[in-house]
């Protein structure tokens, strides 16, 4: 017998009729004055302030009472001690497991999880050291000056946000690159401005069978071998592998000793943690790595031991929950007011939706309520002159985030840069305030009033947005402030009863192009023929067309 869905809940219930309110973030301010105070939590050097969200202290606590009865502190413990809480693929979900610090103990299907993870750690260390400090010799015998990182999705987002946030604290002059592009546009035109003798490839591949890698793989390997060297030397001082299935990894050519271990019990999306984050290790070294990590940890203690109405990830979870589901906002943008956090908002739209973009339970049973919303985002100075248009007088609900650092080249004397920092978090307020109150957030002035002949210098306001303010971008507190988002996620997908640990949504796709690339590879051969045309009504008549205009210019 399937479980009642969450939406047949008291709780549930009480919380649509208070959505059904005519809420007004002006009003909720105007009735409260100690507002920010009531709505605001600070942990782990990072101050979450939720105010200009459409919620009262009857909202909080009735989604409180929500995650209570949804067992949300329950699943998180399971989470922690590696319960199977990948209901579909009956796996863990360990990502916290792998910042552990090495004095942990967690023992999962009688493996010691933590001196795994250490281990494999402790191997990155070694090779990170040796590529740093030159000892590192690609097959001419000069030492590398050039890593290249050949993954996808949760093998290149996260190292790729990682590496631009830390940049700063970068302290080695190897240059770091990331292909991920299975046209080869990227690995192409990079491999223009390399040299084979100084240029080592990590090729990071959970399965090691994923096309997108795969193939661009191959590509650096050919580009190689077209020195002449040996192919046991080439592959043996010019690659890494990282991956969760060594025997494909061997297979491909990665040597033994320069393989890092992954796990099923880590998610792609969740992985920039282990060995997947070497390129990162490289450019800013061990000791900064394993701050990260820390930070990281601080967030899941946190995670684990807060009471749930002071516990960050918990209250940004519930109130996306809130949003999305009750609130009927479809639409969630990401506005970090900091450059080294540019691709924080790619980064997210993975991890929020392939893990919540799902419209089943647990049970299989579909669901009947609102999921995850459509996630975007960009640096919000750049956002600003793109689409703010659309969040301030567009006629679509849109809920946002919106992150800065307060300290910045405090430890400089560049004043012009300090000001420039000063102005940056400056407009991060104003937006914010902008978007909550509309017209009411600006003094009346001849130049702002609105008349009836002047609507379309309209602000409507009542847009919700929540503000994270990090003390300051430090290895420690971007792991922290990506745990916290991790977090999220998974309080989300408690209250929707839905796995946010799988991605069956992305498979069929990739099978039905092997289909469709074995007809484009036939039409190469034999364009125009009967063979070609007759393999070709497999598929539907647009495909068909489609198809049929490829291998016709492939063949003129």
């Amino acid at each position: 017998m399937s479980n009642p869905l969450p939406s047949q809940l008291p709780q549930w219930q009480k919380l649509q009729q208070l959505a059904q309110q005519d809420w007004s973030l002006t009003a909720l301010f105007a009735q409260d004055s100690d507002r920010a105070q009531q709505f605001q939590v600070s942990a782990e050097g990072i101050y979450f302030d939720y105010s200009k969200q459409c919620v009262d202290a009857q909202v909080k606590a009735e989604l409180i009472e929500l995650a209570k009865v949804c067992k949300l502190q329950e699943k998180i413990t399971a989470l922690n001690l590696g319960d199977r809480v990948n209901s579909s693929e009956q796996r863990a979900a360990l990502h916290t497991a792998l910042r552990l610090p090495a004095s942990a103990k967690l023992v999962v299907d009688g493996e010691d999880v933590v001196s795994a993870v250490h281990t494999s750690l402790d191997k990155a260390a070694d090779l990170v050291a040796r590529i740093r400090q030159g000892i590192w010799r690609g097959y001419s015998g000069k030492a590398i000056t050039d890593v290249v990182n050949i993954g996808v999705g949760g093998s290149d987002l996260g190292p790729v946000m990682a590496n631009t946030a830390l940049d700063e604290w970068a302290d080695s002059p190897i240059h770091v690159h990331f292909v991920s592009n299975m046209d080869g546009t990227q690995l192409g035109s990079l491999l223009e401005r390399l040299s084979p003798e100084t240029t080592l490839f990590i090729v990071s591949s959970k399965s090691f069978g994923t096309v997108d890698t795969l193939s661009n793989a191959q590509t650096a390997r050919a580009w190689l071998m077209t020195t002449g060297a040996s192919q046991a030397s080439l592959l043996r001082r010019h690659f890494i592998g990282v991956s969760a299935n060594p025997e494909r990894a061997l297979a491909w050519g990665i040597d033994e000793a320069h393989l890092l271990q992954l796990w099923d019990w880590v998610g792609g999306r969740f992985s920039m943690w282990s060995s997947i984050g070497l390129a990162v290790a490289i450019r800013i070294g061990m000791d900064k790595f394993y701050q990260m990590l820390a930070g990281a940890h601080a967030i899941d203690q946190h995670f684990l031991t807060a009471d749930l109405d002071q516990n960050l990830p918990v209250l940004l979870g519930l109130i996306g929950v809130w949003n999305s589901t009750f609130m009927g906002i479809n639409a969630h943008t990401v506005l970090p007011y900091d450059g080294r956090l540019k691709y924080f908002p790619s980064y997210l739209t993975q991890l929020e939706m392939e893990s919540n973009g799902k419209s089943v339970t647990h049970n299989g049973e579909p669901v009947n309520y609102a999921t995850c919303p459509i996630l975007w985002g960009e640096i919000g100075s750049n956002a600003q002159h793109a689409f703010y248009q659309l969040l301030h007088q567009g006629t679509q609900k849109v809920s946002c985030d919106f992150i800065a650092c307060v300290h910045y080249y405090q430890d400089t004397d560049a004043g012009e840069l300090k000001r420039q920092h000063a102005l940056s978090l400056a407009n991060c307020l104003a937006q914010s305030r902008v978007l909550a109150f509309g017209n009411d957030a600006v003094a009346a002035k001849p130049d702002q009033l609105v008349s009836e002949l002047d609507k379309f210098k309209r602000y409507r306001g009542n847009q919700p947005s929540t503000t994270i303010l990090l003390d300051e971008l430090t290895p420690t507190s971007f792991g922290a402030l990506i745990a916290l988002y991790e977090h999220k996620v998974f309080v989300m997908a408690s209250i929707w009863d839905i796995n946010p640990f799988d991605q069956w949504g992305v498979e069929m796709g990739k099978q039905v192009a092997n289909e469709v690339f074995a007809h484009i590879n036939l039409a190469k051969s034999e364009s125009g023929s009967a063979e070609a045309a007759e393999s070709h009504a497999a598929f539907d008549s647009s495909t068909q067309a489609l198809l049929q205009h490829i291998n016709q210019q492939i063949a003129e």
